[in-house]
C-alpha cells in the first residue's frame, strides 16, 4: 500500500519504517527541512536500538522516502496517517491539537482523491469527529479512523513488529477490511485485531496509559510504606505480580514516571473527563503522587548527604526517563539537577544517549565520557536510569573517594552484597542489610 506519515516524530518514523519494512511504500513528511535533509543522509534524530539500520535497509531498497512536499506527499498515497505532537498546554491540563488540525488543514487544501485519513496521534475523545467536521467541505473523499499507537521508547521496533493489540476506530465497515490488509503481516503472526468505534479507540489510548501510570504511582507509594515498615517492595510486587489478575509488568519501585506519554496523557485524560462532567479521582490522584515523588527523592538525598550539600560531589548514572532513548520529556533528573545545583553541589552525569542540552546552562553541572570518568571523585552515587552497563559496576575500582555513598533509584543492586562490600547503599522502598 502506500502511505503517507504527516509528522516524522518518534510516531511517524518509527511505524513508517516498519510498514515500509513489512513492503508498504512510505512517504515520511515534515516541514523541518533539516530533519528531512538528516534523514536522507543516513541520520537518524533520535535514539532508538535498531532504528537507524532499519531506515537505512528501506530506504536504499525505494520503499521508504522522507520529503517536506506535503502537496506531492498526500496525493500519491492512498492512506494517510497523522503522527503529530498533541502535547498537554502549558498553564492547564488540556491538550493541544494545533499541530492535529494544522496537518487536516493541509490534507483539505491538497486532497483530490478519495484518501483514508488516520489519527495515530494520542487526542481525546471526539476528536475524529472534529476532523471530519473540520473537512466537511470534501467529507466524501474521506474515511476517517483512529489507530493509537502503543509503542515503547527502547522497545518500538519490536513493539511494532509485535503488538499485543492492533486497535482501529471507524464508524464505517469498510474501512476495517483495508485496515486489516495493511496489518495482516503481523495479524499472519498471531497479533489481535481489536474493532471498535472511532471514539473508543481514541479512549482506550488513554485508559491504557492512565491504567499503567497508576501502577508505578501505587507501587512507588508502597515502597515509602516498605522503607518506613522494614519491609522489602521487591517481596510484595512479585508477591502481588504473581497474581493472574494484577500481572508483574509496572510493579517496580523507582523514580516517578516520565517520557513522553504517560505525563501527558494522565492529564489529557482529566481534561476530557472535566469536559464531560465526570470526575477522574483515581487518576488525578496519580498525577498529584507522581508530582510530589520528585520531591521526595530530593528530600532522601537531603538526608543521605546532610542538609549542607555546597561543593558535595554528586554523579549521576543515567538521566533520561528509562534506557534506550534519549528522552528527557518529565525526568525526574529535570528537577533533581537544577534543585542540587542551587544547593551549591557539584554535579557529574553520564548517560550513554549523550550529553544533554537541558543541562548545558545549570550551573556546576558537567557531562563526562564514561562510568569512570563520572563517578572517581563523588560523594553520592545516584543511579537513576537503568541502562545495561549501569548494572554490574564495580564501585571500589571506579570511585577514588573511599567515603562515597550509593543512591540506587532502580534497586540493581543487592543490599546484602553492598553491605558486603562496605558500600554505603541506599534504594526504594527496601531495608538496609542487616
Amino acid at each position: 500500500m502506500k502511505l503517507c506519515m504527516i509528522g516524522v516524530g518518534y510516531v511517524g518514523l518509527v511505524s513508517g519504517t516498519c510498514f515500509a519494512d513489512i513492503g508498504n511504500q512510505v512517504i515520511c513528511v515534515d516541514k523541518n527541512l533539516d530533519k528531512i535533509n538528516k534523514l536522507k543522509s543516513g541520520i537518524c534524530p533520535i535514539y532508538e536500538p535498531g532504528l537507524s539500520e532499519l531506515i537505512k535497509k528501506n530506504y536504499l531498497a525505494k520503499r521508504l522516502f522522507f520529503s517536506s512536499d506535503v502537496k506531492k506527499a498526500i496525493n500519491s498515497s492512498d492512506i494517510i496517517f497523522i503522527c503529530v505532537g498533541t502535547p498537554t498546554k502549558k498553564g492547564s491540563l488540556n491538550v493541544d491539537l494545533s499541530y492535529v488540525f494544522k496537518s487536516c488543514k493541509e490534507i483539505l487544501k491538497h486532497t483530490k482523491k478519495k484518501k483514508i485519513l488516520v489519527t495515530k496521534s494520542t487526542v481525546p475523545v471526539g476528536t475524529g469527529d472534529n476532523i471530519e467536521n473540520y473537512l466537511k467541505k470534501k467529507k466524501k473523499l474521506f474515511t476517517i479512523i483512529s489507530n493509537p499507537e502503543f509503542l515503547r521508547e527502547g522497545e518500538a521496533i519490536r513493539d511494532f513488529r509485535y503488538p499485543d493489540r492492533i486497535v482501529i476506530g471507524s464508524n464505517e465497515k469498510k474501512a476495517f477490511n483495508t485496515m486489516r490488509k495493511l496489518y495482516s503481516p503481523l495479524i499472519n503472526k498471531g497479533s489481535k485485531f481489536f474493532k471498535t468505534s472511532r471514539r473508543g479507540a481514541e479512549l482506550i489510548k488513554y485508559a491504557s496509559n492512565a491504567f499503567l501510570a497508576t501502577k508505578i504511582t501505587f507501587v512507588n507509594e508502597l515502597a515509602n510504606l516498605c522503607e518506613k515498615s522494614g519491609v522489602n517492595i521487591e517481596d510484595i510486587s512479585l508477591g502481588m505480580g504473581s497474581d493472574s489478575r494484577i500481572g508483574g509488568r509496572f510493579l517496580r519501585a523507582g523514580p516517578a514516571y516520565g517520557g513522553s506519554c504517560f505525563p501527558k496523557d494522565t492529564k489529557g485524560l482529566v481534561s476530557t473527563a472535566k469536559k464531560y462532567k465526570i470526575n477522574l479521582s483515581v487518576v488525578k490522584s496519580v498525577i498529584k503522587s507522581n508530582s510530589d515523588r520528585v520531591n521526595l527523592l530530593i528530600r532522601r538525598i537531603d538526608k543521605i548527604l546532610g542538609r549542607n550539600l555546597k561543593n558535595k560531589k554528586i554523579s549521576f548514572l543515567g538521566v533520561t526517563f528509562k534506557p534506550n532513548t534519549d528522552d528527557m520529556r518529565d525526568s525526574s533528573s529535570l528537577k533533581m539537577i537544577p534543585y542540587l545545583s542551587k544547593k551549591g553541589a557539584l554535579i557529574n552525569y553520564y548517560d550513554p544517549s549523550g550529553e544533554k542540552q537541558e543541562f548545558k546552562k545549570i550551573k556546576n553541572c558537567f557531562f563526562k565520557n564514561n562510568i569512570r570518568e563520572n563517578c572517581y571523585d563523588a560523594d553520592l552515587i545516584i543511579i537513576l536510569t537503568e541502562w545495561d552497563e549501569f548494572k554490574s559496576i564495580d564501585f571500589k575500582k571506579v570511585v577514588k573517594n573511599k567515603k562515597f555513598k550509593v543512591y540506587d533509584l532502580r534497586n540493581l543492586y543487592s543490599t546484602e552484597e553492598m553491605k558486603l562490600n562496605k558500600i554505603k547503599y541506599y534504594s526504594v522502598g527496601r531495608p538496609l542489610a542487616k
